[in-house]
C-alpha cells in the first residue's frame, strides 16, 4: 500500500475520526447524522491509522515527506 498521508496530517485525521465517532456513537445515536458521522469518522480514522488516502491518490496529492518513515 502506498502511503501518501505525512504525520501532521495523518495525526489530525485520527483525531477528527476521534471525535466524529464519538458524536456519531453516542450523541446523535441512531439518526441519519449519526449514520453519517460514523461513516465520516471512520474514514477519517482508517485513513490517519494506515496513512492511505485513494483520494489523494486520484488527485495526485501527496503530504509525506520522502524522508519520514512509514509507522505501519
Amino acid at each position: 500500500m502506498f502511503n501518501n498521508v505525512g504525520i501532521v496530517d495523518r495525526l489530525l485525521r485520527s483525531l477528527v475520526g476521534i471525535v466524529l465517532l464519538y458524536f456519531g456513537l453516542l450523541v446523535y445515536v441512531g439518526s441519519t447524522l449519526g449514520i453519517v458521522l460514523d461513516i465520516a469518522g471512520s474514514i477519517a480514522l482508517f485513513t490517519g491509522i494506515f496513512g492511505s488516502c485513494m483520494l489523494y491518490g486520484l488527485l495526485g496529492i501527496n503530504t509525506r515527506k520522502s524522508d519520514q518513515d512509514s509507522l505501519t
